[in-house]
């Protein structure tokens, strides 16, 4: 839970930083509000029985919920984070300038949590789908190619030109058409390169997605990010709902020591533009462009943990965020450990004490190791006589004697300092 808070903690930080609200919506949904909405991907949905007259399934992803939010809401703009890992900016705005506020604030997430060398490709939907167009395939079997494609990565182009033509009944032709664009990635370069290419040039919504796109690494490069940038044809996202640029972080190493197993880990951010979803929930269908992104909180918690099994490439992460034990080395000094306990909690310092009326000098001292306490407050016979707490460093081994009524002054200087 500590290394999880943390991570969280890091995430919402940055959603605060960049002006979001945070907000919730309920674990359930009308079954109606999240089918048709994923392609398929519904296949993933949990439904639940008759519930009270009302069919109910679980929420597969924090967007469309947010989608209806806004909608039953009839709001029209608005900047909102959810439930510590979406983030989305809703709103009629000039082109791409919320979409590369959105990478940047996957760039800032994954280097704060120093995961490792990572790459955010980016592509757009208009141009899959004037590829698809321009390569042959029927407008009806755009969303089931969509879905082969996505899955380049995971398996083979062989596999994935195996499953078009198999699967999908595309020609072999078309399907070798589309593995000579999807095979390419690169940066702005690429994308001016496509805007000359003689049949995607010739498609309208291929020429609009090209055209956003070298937009965005133009701000991307403002923001300093555009090196970390990857336009990427593979790059599909299998979720229907979305209508312009997408976008997924990768780390690119593996966080284990040289010589030891790798860990597998897949994408840690994705999101992408979805301008027509709140429309859907809408009576008079009111559309509200949309953008956002998802960290993919689980898989990075996965990754830090085995981190710190592997190698001490993470500091140990304090269970508690206790900051003083209050100790003595005497017996019978349990009155005056509470006491100066009560003094601490009182003044908002987070502070421990052992259970036990004369625990073991030795005992008390390993406590704070194996937690992580960093101070440890020491009260006996000598130092009520001459007014004074002894105050103990636990990395260093230090300890000086403070005045008694400086002691609560004295732990929130040297904690505000750590």
């Amino acid at each position: 839970m500590a290394i999880r808070e943390k991570i969280l903690n890091a995430v919402i930080n940055c959603f605060k930083r960049h002006g979001a609200k945070g907000i919730d919506t309920p674990v359930f949904e009308l079954k109606e509000v999240l089918t048709e909405k994923y392609g398929e991907e519904s296949r993933l949905i949990y439904d639940l029985k008759d519930q009270g007259g009302e069919l109910l399934a679980l929420r597969y992803d924090l967007t469309v919920p947010f989608a209806r939010y806004l909608a039953m809401n009839k709001i029209k703009k608005m900047k909102r984070y959810h439930v510590g890992k979406d983030f989305d900016i809703a709103g009629q705005f000039d082109p791409m300038i919320p979409d590369a506020e959105c990478l940047k604030i996957i760039h800032e997430i994954l280097n704060t949590l120093q995961l490792g060398d990572f790459l955010i490709k980016v592509n757009d939907r208009r141009v899959l789908d004037g590829m698809f167009a321009v390569c042959g395939v029927p407008d009806n079997k755009f969303r089931f190619i969509c879905a082969s494609v996505d899955k380049l990565g995971k398996m083979s182009w062989k596999d994935v030109r195996q499953e078009m033509i198999g699967k999908m009944g595309v020609t072999p032709d078309v399907a070798d058409q589309i593995g000579d664009y999807i095979q390419q990635c690169g940066g702005v370069s690429l994308v001016e390169q496509l805007l000359q290419d003689p049949k995607l040039s010739q498609n309208k919504q291929a020429l609009e997605g090209l055209g956003d796109l070298k937009l965005l690494f133009e701000y991307l490069t403002l923001f300093g990010i555009a090196e970390k940038i990857s336009f990427d044809l593979s790059l599909a996202r299998g979720l229907d709902y979305y209508t312009g640029v997408i976008y997924e972080a990768v780390l690119l190493q593996s966080p284990a020591q040289q010589g030891e197993e790798a860990l597998g880990v897949g994408s840690v951010a994705a999101g992408g533009r979805y301008d027509g979803l709140v429309g859907m929930f809408d009576p008079k269908g009111r559309k509200v462009p949309c953008v956002g992104l998802s960290i993919g909180v689980e898989r990075i918690f996965s990754i830090v943990e085995q981190r710190m099994e592997v190698g001490p490439l993470f500091r140990k992460i304090q269970a508690t965020e206790t900051q003083v034990l209050v100790a003595t080395a005497q017996k019978n000094f349990l009155r005056e450990r509470m006491k100066l306990i009560a003094e601490l909690w009182d003044a908002g310092i987070r502070a421990e004490m052992l259970y036990k009326k004369n625990p073991s000098f030795l005992n008390q001292l390993h406590y704070c190791e194996e937690t992580g306490i960093p101070l440890v407050a020491i009260i006996g016979e000598q130092e009520l006589k001459d007014g004074v707490i002894k105050l103990r460093s636990v990395a260093s081994r230090e300890e000086v004697d403070i005045k008694r009524e400086d002691i609560i002054t004295e732990i929130q200087r040297r904690m505000s300092e750590s």
